[in-house]
């Protein structure tokens, strides 16, 4: 993980501080992620992270809170643009990873609401013939009303 803020490395230190402490009860460790000070914003731009509706006391844009995931390959796998007023979900952040992770290794897709240890989904683009081949466990059919047998569950 890196960040990426429009602030000065001296106001991050103080930040960085202030974060530790109310996250702690203390001001003892520093933060487990490198910040890069993006104060003319260059970066910033350049990525599209500026929210288009909040400013500061001097009307400048502040920065959204933006995440992006890359993966291996250096390709971006996912990109979410939260207002710069509201924070981002880390748990979310954190389950896309791992559904990333999984769906780059196996013929599976990951549902709504899925989490680490749950059925997955066979893709739609695997024959029965194959999905048998690649999950000797089986897989359930959920049958719907068009009658297309496309949603398959088994366990990763």
């Amino acid at each position: 993980m890196i960040a990426l803020s429009i602030d000065s490395v001296e106001d991050h230190r103080k930040w960085s501080e202030d974060i530790v402490s109310f996250n702690q009860d203390q001001s003892c460790c520093p933060l487990p992620f490198p910040i890069i000070a993006d104060d003319k914003r260059e970066l910033a731009v350049l990525l599209g992270m500026l929210d288009p509706d909040e400013r500061d006391k001097d009307g400048m844009p502040l920065t959204a809170r933006c995440v992006f995931v890359v993966g291996p390959d250096k390709r971006l796998k996912l990109s979410i643009l939260y207002p710069a007023t509201t924070g981002r979900n880390f748990d979310e952040i954190l389950r896309v990873v791992d559904s990333l992770q999984l769906t780059a290794t196996k013929k599976v897709a990951t549902p709504v609401d899925w989490k680490p240890g749950q059925e997955v989904m066979v893709i739609p683009s695997l024959s029965d013939e194959e999905a048998n081949k690649l999950f000797p466990s089986g897989f359930t059919l959920k049958e719907v009303p068009s009658g297309k047998k496309y949603i398959r569950y088994t366990k990763p």
